[in-house]
């Protein structure tokens, strides 16, 4: 009997033995771990501050309190390019950015509104300080195979916790959800990871470390149902915003698309970029590309869509040749596309050949009809050369029409236009809402609304007066 008890003494300890071993043996460096360490370096935890007065004039002269935000960003260009939500900085007067190492090591800068689209809720920041190395761009996946159950991450600033760190799984796809009387989301993925206030604009990632939503808002009274915009409907918008037409006045012409190879769920989706032709007597046009061609790379760009050829392109001046590696019947070849200059409505290479741009900007027609301005975005390199002046922002006059409110109001050609009927007109986006504004004014007092508008001219503020809605009386500025 004792002998029987000592082996089975024997074989317990055994047993306890194996199962600590086994317990230990389990992998602490899950792949939801390595997803997070992929991923963080690329997070951007984003603290903003406007002033609390009525309207953020910029001809206001009292003190003002501010009011404190915060959000996320994902950085998408190695130059300090990032999204986030358009609710995020909507009309803020400062964003900062906190960043954070593979090594934890954390750094904070000031960035800059770059684009936004408020209607799918998304906007373009950059951040203007020096790094001593290049910016981790976030991984990006793809929406177009996601799973219900698929376990995903969230990462983002939650109520200012910087880096916060939740997982769930996919509750839904497609959702459409209205957020306000006038907000409204359309196929949103859904999900149980802890969304809060200061996630917007940050990523949610699936087990590879990729992102696949941008999340976006949660259910208010609800537990655990969060929703975030599919990866692949945001990189469409965000190649608008950071289209080189846009940010340099440059031009290629290319009509390409992005497609998304599912082949099965235990394979990795093949996001690539294809050709579907060229504007005719474009740079591309004579380029030598086809329809049919999968470009993979420009210049120094691995090239996955839309948002990575444009931001290869970014930069460059016209006449720059950039080298394009693309893919023809499964073989790689390499061409050169020659970038154009874009003036709304013919461009030229250095080489002088005449290439056709694209229709004009709805914004700068109704400017030039409205008001009678042609305007252009400030470069950041004049907007601190203008002298003593408190205003450094602002857009640059390039034409006024003859007899048009502007005409008669006194502005000139070469005049920065920084304020407009009390706001700051920094944007294309800000002079639309303020004639969106003049506009419901206008019908609401069936009169004409008279807008005050300040300039810089010659390093000088100079002030004046503008109607909108009928013949503008003269009120002109000194000259």
């Amino acid at each position: 009997m004792i002998q029987r008890c000592s082996i089975c003494k024997l074989w317990s300890a055994l047993i306890l033995l194996a199962g600590s071993t086994a317990v230990s043996a389990a992998p602490r460096v899950t792949s939801d771990v390595l997803a997070v360490r992929r991923t963080r370096p690329s997070v951007g935890n984003i603290h903003t501050e406007k002033a609390a007065t009525p309207g953020n004039s910029v001809f206001a002269t009292e003190k003002s309190k501010k009011i404190n935000g915060m959000g996320t960003g994902i950085m998408i260009d190695e130059r300090g390019y990032m999204v986030t939500n358009y609710h995020v900085i909507a009309d803020v007067d400062m964003i900062r950015v906190e960043l954070e190492d593979e090594n934890r090591m954390k750094a904070s800068y000031i960035a800059r509104r770059i684009r936004t689209d408020k209607e799918h809720d998304l906007a373009i920041i950059k951040i203007d300080g020096t790094s001593p190395k290049p910016f981790k761009v976030m991984p990006c996946g793809t929406s177009s195979d996601l799973m219900l159950c698929e376990r995903v991450i969230a990462i983002g600033n939650a109520f200012g916790y910087d880096g916060t760190v939740t997982t769930g799984i996919i509750s839904s796809l497609e959702r459409n959800v209205e957020a306000n009387d006038t907000v409204s989301y359309k196929q949103l993925i859904q999900t149980d990871a802890a969304i809060n206030p200061g996630n917007s604009g940050g990523p949610l990632i699936n087990v590879n470390g990729e992102v696949i939503g941008i999340n976006v808002a949660i259910r208010a009274n609800a537990q655990k149902i969060g929703f975030a915009i599919p990866i692949d409907d945001a990189r469409k918008i965000i190649a608008k915003m950071i289209s080189i037409e846009l940010m340099d006045g440059t031009y290629h012409g290319l009509i390409a698309k992005d497609v998304v190879f599912v082949r099965d769920f235990d394979s990795p989706p093949i996001r690539t970029f294809v050709v579907d032709g060229y504007q005719a007597d474009s740079p591309a046009a004579i380029s030598g590309l086809q329809a049919g061609d999968v470009i993979v790379k420009a210049g120094q760009v691995d090239v996955f869509d839309a948002v990575d050829f444009e931001r290869a392109l970014l930069h460059r001046r016209a006449g720059d040749a950039i080298d394009v590696t693309y893919k023809r019947n499964e073989k790689l070849d390499r061409t050169k596309l020659t970038l154009a200059q874009y003036t709304g409505g013919r461009s030229s290479v250095t080489s002088d050949v005449q290439v056709t741009a694209r229709a004009n900007n709805d914004d700068s027609d109704r400017f030039w009809s409205q008001l009678g301005l042609r305007l252009t975005v400030l470069p950041s390199s004049e907007r601190g050369s203008l002298g003593k002046t408190r205003h450094v922002k602002g857009m640059r006059v390039v034409d006024v029409k003859s007899g048009s409110p502007a005409d008669v109001s006194g502005i000139h050609k070469g005049d920065i236009l920084v304020g407009l009927a009390k706001w700051e007109t920094a944007s294309v986006e800000n002079i639309t809402w303020i004639l969106n504004w003049a506009g419901n004014e206008t019908v609401a007092n069936a009169q004409p609304t008279q807008m005050r508008f300040l300039v810089v001219r010659a390093q000088e503020e100079r002030e004046g007066f503008m109607q909108i809605g009928q013949p503008p009386r003269t009120a002109a500025i000194g000259n």
